[in-house]
This record gives structure tokens, C-alpha cells and sequence, in this order.
């Protein structure tokens, strides 16, 4: 969909930044199988069944109560770490890049006292008064500012309804709204009694309420599409844009752990070859390859020649103010200071847009791909009968690399029916802004008051959020899908799965030791999973012809 030229503003624009400063079905548990792994032994399977209780490390946990996600899952072994304790307050009766389309309102013209209530709704009222313009013409009553029925008072039924939905806690109003919604019943009062207890200061439900409440409302306006091709956005300068994604990227591991993981399986997959090639799929600033550089340098024997091959298209140019040359520049800049004999290759296209001919392959050379955070944008067979999510997949099987690197959200908003979709993103979301509340590295303060931090939430967080919930087909580019479904995607392009190291595994745990303990890293299949608390996260997975 090009409904707006904006920046897309999220997970994936934060792999677009990476240290720019220069510097699911979720899986449930159900198996009865659980490893807990140290640094250097891998001790006996701990076999246990679900409605049972293993303790470890002095904690009692139920299985149960460690993955909230339905599909049944091999495995999960987590590293260093005690299993997380799962408060009530975190568990929820359901289960993180990018939308140049989704919207978010201009948190800089609203007062810091008015922080209660949802930041898009003047958007969405602004944006319903000019459909009604259209529609009922010039000199009409709603031209002179006044609002229609949807947004006047509530009858007494309305009121009376409402005394009891004031008990109510946010997640329970959240999800009641998404059913009556989906079953075309009436949801005003659920969104009045809402508007009063969210606010982008308040707590991680607050927050997150805030946003889901304007997804829903941008969806119940003609279903979400015509509204959000309406709501007139702020756009960030690049100059803020990037300061907001730079303030994300640093309260959020999961952007760390995705390039840390992808950089030690690549380094590993070059290590006796002489002529590299590294295709990234969204190149972004690619800061994250500077570090690969300076990794090649050092091998014992001399580094090889390394090509890059910069996938990116036109939101990234917007964020870096500049095209895809500035990358050029930085890393062989980065390539002559280190030695490494290098040559970059920009190529300015969509993810669904690129063919053979843009990827500029060499006989002889080692090939490295790595999808960042952005397989989940391309449509697949449920939107397009072209299926762009596996097409690429095939395209890059051809290319016959060395490894691919997987990075994704473990989350499932694909296909699934809108309520599910809806406590999927709930629950998802909400263990992401509980994250971003606990324990930070020192040199970050960063209040919940904080200008900053509510723009870096609003602009790279919101519009993932406002996708998901407020549109569908070609509309909803946000469709995340967890480990299990990309595996059998990539196996059926003819892909096999190779085992990640221990040296992934240790280069993650040092980047982590800044953060919470609420964050755990486990392996599941070979692959890494970063999780908070009680549901992963993240994985990095990594393939092989």
C-alpha cells in the first residue's frame, strides 16, 4: 500500500539505524521437555510434565506458565539464567518494525499536563470531519467544527453500562472492545471508559492501551482504511526521526541482540574463505557491518576481500536524509582504515521488488544473507497470490549462500482471525513496554514524563501497533510469524537449519549483562531466543543449502 511517504518508523528501522551515532502462534510449552543450559555444559534433559512442578535454581515454576503461545514447541533451553518468575500481574489471557502506512498523532502540540487519554484522537476526529465533508458537501453541520453522533455524549444506557466497565482493568476493556468490534456490536462506551484510564506517562498497559485504543478506532472508521489513509501524521525530520529510533535501540535489547547474533554467525560462516559477500535486505545505515569489518581484519592469515550488497528502499533514504551512497561511503571508509579490500553494491529497491539482477553475484565468492527484521513486510499467499514472503525466500536459495541469517519478532499477526490477532499484539506489546520499564544500562535515564522516550514509543513502536490493529489486505504490511512458520518456509525452499554456536550464544550474554534480569536467552532447534519474562521474543535462526 502507498498511502504516505513517511519513514517507517519501528523494529526494522532500528536494524536502519545500528549505532548510527557512529559510533506466533507464539510457542506454548506444551512438550515435556525443558533444558536449562550452563555456559559450558549442557546437563541432562529436565523432563517434566506440563501440571507439574521442577524447581531450579531454588525456584518453583509450573511449564505452563513459561510460554503463553499455542502451537506445540520442541524444546527451549535457556542459558545463565534461573527461569523467570511469572507474576499474575504479567500473565494475560492472551499472548515487535515497520509501517511507512500506520499513523501516529503529533505528541509535540499536546501539553505534557494532558498526557491522560489516547495522543491520535484529534487525529481520527479531524480525519472523520473531512470524510463527512465529502460526503454530505460544503455548509454542512460538521463543517462548522461540531462532531456527529459517533462522537457525542452517551445515552443512559451508554452510562449506565459503563459504571460497570470502570472496574474493569485495561487489558479486559481492550479485549472486550476487539470482540464486540469484531462482532459489530457496539463499542462506544468500552472506548469512553478506555479514554480514561490510558495515558503514553502512565505504566506499560497505560501506554500500550493508549495505542491500541486508536487502532481500534482507526478500525471501526471504515474498517481502519480509509481513516488511516486520512489521519494527517507528524513526520519527524530525519534528524529526529533518528534520535528517536537511537533512544529505542538503546532501552531495547532485542535491536542488539538481532545484529550480535547475525554478526558472529556470518564471521563464523567466512572463516576460511577468501572472497565474501554479505547481502543485507534492509542495509539501513550499515553501521552493522563496520564491526564485521573490523572482525575480518583481524583473522589470523590476513582478511579476505568483502562485498556489501545494501537492499533498502525509499523510507530508509528518508531516515539517513541521504541515499544509499552515504552507506557506500562510511563502510569503505571503515574497509581502507582496517586494511580489508572492499566494494559496495547499493541496490534501491523494495524487498518485493528485487530480482536476480539486482544482487550483482560473483563467481567464487562466499555468500552471506541476512534478513533483518523484514521478511514479515512481504506479502505472502494469504495476501497475494504473487507471495513475495516466499518468493524471496526461493530467489536467495538460488543465489546457493553460505548461510542466512533470520531475525524476527516471535509473534504471530499474520492469518489469524482479528480477536486472536488483536491479544497476540496485546500480549506481545505489553511484555515489550514492561521491558522498556525495567532496569536500563547506567548511562540511560530516561523518565516515563520523557519527551523523548514517549516520541521514540509513538514513532517507532505506536505505528506497528495501529497497522495490526486498524487495517487488513494489502493495507496491513505488520504480519509477523513465529519461528515454527518461517522453519517450514525455509525448509520447503530447500533450506536447512544449522545450529548456532556457543560464540553466539556467549557475544548476546555480554550484551545483556547491561540489562534486566527479567530477559532470558534460550535455544530452541538451533536457534537463539531472547525472552522477558514469561514469553520470547525475538530469534535469530541460521540456514544453510
Amino acid at each position: 500500500m502507498q498511502t504516505s511517504h513517511k519513514p517507517r518508523s519501528s523494529g526494522a528501522d532500528l536494524h536502519r539505524l545500528y549505532h548510527q551515532s557512529g559510533q506466533i502462534e507464539p510457542f506454548r510449552l506444551t512438550g515435556p521437555h525443558f533444558q536449562i543450559l550452563n555456559n559450558n555444559s549442557y546437563p541432562d534433559t529436565l523432563t517434566s510434565r506440563r501440571q507439574e512442578t521442577s524447581v531450579v535454581s531454588g525456584q518453583s515454576f509450573n511449564l505452563d506458565q513459561i510460554f503463553t503461545l499455542e502451537s506445540s514447541s520442541p524444546p527451549i533451553a535457556i542459558y545463565n539464567s534461573p527461569l523467570p518468575s511469572v507474576s499474575s500481574a504479567s500473565r494475560s489471557p492472551i499472548s515487535p518494525q515497520n509501517s511507512s502506512q500506520s499513523c501516529v498523532s503529533n505528541l509535540h502540540n499536546s501539553s505534557p499536563e494532558n498526557t491522560y487519554g489516547s495522543p491520535f484522537s484529534n487525529g481520527v476526529e479531524q480525519a472523520l470531519r473531512s470524510m463527512e465533508i465529502e460526503l454530505l458537501g460544503p455548509g454542512s453541520d460538521i463543517e462548522d467544527g461540531s462532531i456527529t453522533s459517533s462522537f457525542e455524549s452517551v445515552n443512559k444506557y451508554h452510562k449506565m453500562l459503563q459504571m460497570g466497565i470502570s472496574n474493569w482493568d485495561v487489558k479486559q476493556i481492550l479485549i472486550a472492545c476487539a470482540q464486540a468490534m469484531d462482532a459489530n456490536e457496539d463499542t462506544e462506551a468500552l472506548m469512553e471508559a478506555l479514554q480514561t484510564k490510558v495515558s503514553v506517562t502512565g505504566d506499560p498497559i497505560q501506554r500500550l492501551g493508549a495505542y491500541m485504543l486508536e487502532g481500534l478506532k482507526a478500525r471501526k472508521l471504515s474498517s481502519g482504511s480509509v481513516i488511516y489513509k486520512k489521519l494527517k501524521c507528524y513526520e519527524p525530520t530525519p534528524k529526529d526521526l533518528m534520535s528517536y529510533m537511537s533512544i529505542l535501540y538503546q532501552i531495547c535489547p532485542y535491536y542488539k541482540f538481532a545484529y550480535t547474533s547475525a554478526n558472529v554467525v556470518i564471521k563464523e560462516a567466512f572463516q576460511n574463505e577468501n572472497h565474501v559477500h554479505v547481502i543485507d535486505f534492509l542495509i539501513a545505515q550499515g553501521s552493522q557491518w563496520t564491526q564485521l569489518i573490523e572482525d575480518l581484519a583481524r583473522r589470523p592469515g590476513g582478511p579476505p576481500s568483502l562485498r556489501v550488497t545494501g537492499v533498502d528502499d525509499g523510507d530508509s533514504s528518508y531516515a539517513r536524509a541521504g541515499g544509499l551512497e552515504l552507506v557506500g561511503k562510511k563502510l569503505t571508509e571503515a574497509a581502507r582504515k582496517h586494511g580489508v579490500r572492499f566494494e559496495f553494491h547499493a541496490a534501491a529497491i523494495s524487498g518485493s521488488e528485487v530480482d536476480w539482477g539486482n544482487l550483482t553475484v560473483h563467481p567464487g565468492e562466499a555468500i552471506a544473507v541476512n534478513f533483518p527484521y523484514m521478511l514479515h513486510h512481504m506479502p505472502d499467499e494469504s495476501v497475494s497470490t504473487v507471495n513475495h514472503r516466499d518468493r524471496l525466500i526461493r530467489l536467495v536459495k538460488d543465489l546457493s549462500p553460505k548461510v542466512v541469517t533470520l531475525l524476527e519478532q516471535e509473534s504471530n499477526t499474520n492469518t489469524s482471525s482479528f480477536p486472536k490477532r488483536f491479544e497476540e499484539a496485546l500480549d506481545y506489546y505489553t511484555a515489550m513496554f514492561e521491558s522498556i520499564d525495567a532496569k536500563l544500562p547506567k548511562s540511560i535515564e530516561l523518565p516515563r514524563n520523557d519527551r523523548l522516550r514517549i516520541s521514540a514509543e509513538e514513532n517507532c513502536v505506536a505505528r506497528d501497533m495501529v497497522n495490526i490493529v486498524a487495517c487488513e489486505d494489502t493495507d496491513r504490511v505488520e504480519r509477523h510469524e513465529p519461528l515454527d512458520k518461517w522453519r517450514f518456509r525455509l525448509r520447503a525452499a530447500g533450506f536447512v537449519a544449522s545450529p548456532v554456536s556457543h560464540s553466539v550464544v556467549e557475544a548476546v550474554q555480554l550484551m545483556l549483562s547491561e540489562y534486566s534480569e527479567g530477559y532470558w536467552l534460550g535455544e530452541r532447534d538451533g536457534a537463539v531466543v531472547l525472552g522477558w519474562k514469561n514469553r520470547p521474543m525475538v530469534t535469530c535462526s541460521a540456514w544453510r543449502c
